[in-house]
C-alpha cells in the first residue's frame, strides 16, 4: 500500500528525514508539498518533518476541482451509506488553488447525501484549503475509521485521495518544549520536531520501541489502521538487524532536547556539555521526562568540553546542535561576522578531531551547525565545511536533497542552522 504525506515548513528537509527512514527508492516526491511513501506506513509522530500521513484511496486524472469533487463525493456516499454510528469528516486540500467554499461544498454534498441514507455526519468547517495540524489532531482525525480526513493532493500528472492516519501531535510537543522543568532562552530553543528530524537523519535506529510505538498500538487496539504488530514492524526505528539498544551521543546537549527526544524514540542516550548550568538542566529535564513517560532508557550525562572530553563508549550515532555562536537581531558587520565564524569553526573542527578518535568507523552523524543569512537571504558557511574529509569524515550523499538543501532557519533569523550528515571513515 502506498502513503502520501504532508511535508513540514521545509519541504527538502522532511524528504531527506523520509529517504533516512525509509530509503530513496521507497519515497516518491509527488508535488511541492508531499510525497509518497511506498510499502511503510508512516508514524507522523516519530518524524519531525512530516505533518500529516495517510493511505492512498484513490488515483484520478487531473481534472477540475468540480469533476474531482463528484468522483469523491460518489466514493464516499457508496462507502459510507450504510455505516452505522456518526461520522466525522475533515477535507484539506493540498497544491492546489481551491477556495474553503468549495472544498467545504464538497463536503456538504456528502453529507446530504448520507442523510438520505439516514447517516448522520458532522463536517469540519474549512477556513482555508486544508485544515492546520491542531485542527486535525485536536478532533482526532485519522485515529478511529469514523474520524476520517481527506487528504487530496494534486500532483503534475495525477491527484491523490487519502485518508489520513493522523496528525503531529502539536500538544505533546509543545509541552515538551514548553513545559519542561528548565528552558534557556540564551543558549538557543532547539524545537523537539527539528530534534526529531535530525535523529531519523543520522539514519540509525534505537533496537528498541519507542514510547511513539506503544502510543500507535494502543490507537490501533481500538479499532483504526493496523493491527499493533503490524505497527511494531512498519515502525520508524524497527528495521535494525538487532534487538541491541543503541546509544546516541549529544556533546553539546544544552537544556537536553535532542537527548529527551531520542530517550522518547527508545534510544539510550548520552550527553555533555561545558556548562555545569546544562548539566543540571539536561539532568533535570530528562528526569522529568523519564518520571511522566515512563522510559527505560539508560541515561548518562555530565559536564565535558567537546574539544576535549574523553567519551564513555560505547557510542552509536553522534547527534548535536554544536555551538552556533552568538545570536543576531540583524546582519552582524563584515568583521564581526569574521570574528564569530572563526571562533564556531574553531570549536566545532576541534571537536570533530577529538571525537574522530573515538567512535569507530562508519558511525553516523547529524550536527546541526552555523550558517549566517544576510539581508539578501544569501549564506556564509563554515570553512569546515569544505575540510570535512580532512578531518576523517564522509558527506552522506541523498537522492532526494542536497547538501545546500538542508538549512533550518525561519525568514527573521540571521544565524541559521546547516545540517550536516555524515560518517565517520
Amino acid at each position: 500500500m502506498d502513503y502520501i504525506t504532508i511535508l513540514g515548513r521545509l519541504p527538502k528537509i522532511s524528504l531527506a528525514e523520509l529517504e533516512r527512514v525509509y530509503g530513496a527508492t521507497a519515497v516518491l516526491p509527488f508535488s511541492l508539498n508531499s510525497a509518497v511513501v511506498k510499502d511503510s506506513e508512516p508514524d507522523v509522530q516519530k518524524l519531525g518533518g512530516v505533518t500529516k500521513a495517510g493511505r492512498v484511496i484513490l488515483r484520478l486524472p487531473v481534472r477540475s476541482w468540480s469533476e474531482t469533487s463528484n468522483k469523491i463525493i460518489q466514493a464516499y456516499v457508496k462507502k459510507w451509506q450504510k455505516h452505522e454510528g456518526k461520522q466525522t469528516l475533515g477535507i484539506s486540500v493540498y497544491d492546489w488553488s481551491v477556495s474553503p467554499r468549495d472544498i467545504q461544498k464538497t463536503g456538504l454534498a456528502i453529507k446530504s447525501s448520507l442523510k438520505r441514507h439516514d447517516v448522520s455526519l458532522r463536517l469540519i468547517p474549512n477556513s482555508d484549503a486544508s485544515l492546520n495540524t491542531a485542527t486535525s489532531h485536536h478532533n482526532k482525525l485519522g485515529l478511529s475509521e469514523n474520524k476520517t480526513e481527506l487528504l487530496i493532493v494534486k500532483g503534475a500528472h495525477e491527484i491523490i485521495v487519502a485518508e489520513s492516519t493522523g496528525a503531529q501531535n502539536i500538544t505533546a510537543l509543545a509541552k515538551r518544549d514548553q513545559g519542561r522543568p528548565k528552558r534557556d532562552a540564551f543558549v538557543g530553543m532547539l524545537p523537539p520536531k527539528l530534534a526529531l528530524t535530525m535523529i531519523n537523519l543520522s539514519g540509525i535506529s534505537s533496537g528498541r520501541d519507542s514510547v511513539f510505538s506503544k502510543t500507535s498500538a494502543a490507537r490501533d487496539s481500538s479499532g483504526g489502521g493496523t493491527t499493533s504488530e503490524e505497527s511494531r514492524s512498519e515502525a520508524v526505528l524497527e528495521n535494525t538487524e538487532s534487538k541491541v539498544h543503541k546509544r546516541l551521543l549529544d556533546p553539546f546537549c544544552g537544556t537536553g532536547v535532542i537527548l529527551q527526544e531520542a530517550a522518547l524514540l527508545g534510544f539510550n542516550v548520552y550527553g555533555t556539555d561545558l556548562a555545569d548550568k546544562m548539566v543540571d538542566y539536561s539532568t533535570q529535564n530528562l528526569d522529568w521526562l523519564t518520571h511522566t513517560h515512563h522510559l527505560s532508557s539508560d541515561i548518562e550525562i555530565h559536564q565535558g568540553d567537546a574539544m576535549t572530553t574523553t567519551w564513555h563508549s560505547p557510542i552509536d550515532a553522534v547527534v548535536a546542535e554544536t555551538y552556533l555562536g552568538q545570536p543576531f537581531s540583524a546582519p552582524p558587520s563584515p568583521a564581526k561576522l569574521t570574528e564569530v565564524r572563526g571562533n564556531c569553526n574553531h570549536i566545532i573542527t576541534s571537536f570533530l578531531k577529538n571525537l574522530s578518535t573515538q567512535i569507530p568507523s562508519g558511525t553516523p552523524l547529524c550536527l546541526a551547525v552555523p550558517a549566517w543569512r544576510n539581508q539578501q537571504g544569501s549564506l556564509t558557511h563554515l570553512p569546515i565545511i569544505d575540510e570535512i574529509g580532512k578531518l576523517g569524515y564522509n558527506h552522506l550523499t541523498l537522492t532526494h536533497a542536497t547538501e545546500s538543501d538542508l538549512i533550518y532557519y525561519r525568514e527573521d533569523q540571521v544565524v541559521a542552522r546547516q545540517l550536516l550528515i555524515l560518517t565517520r571513515r
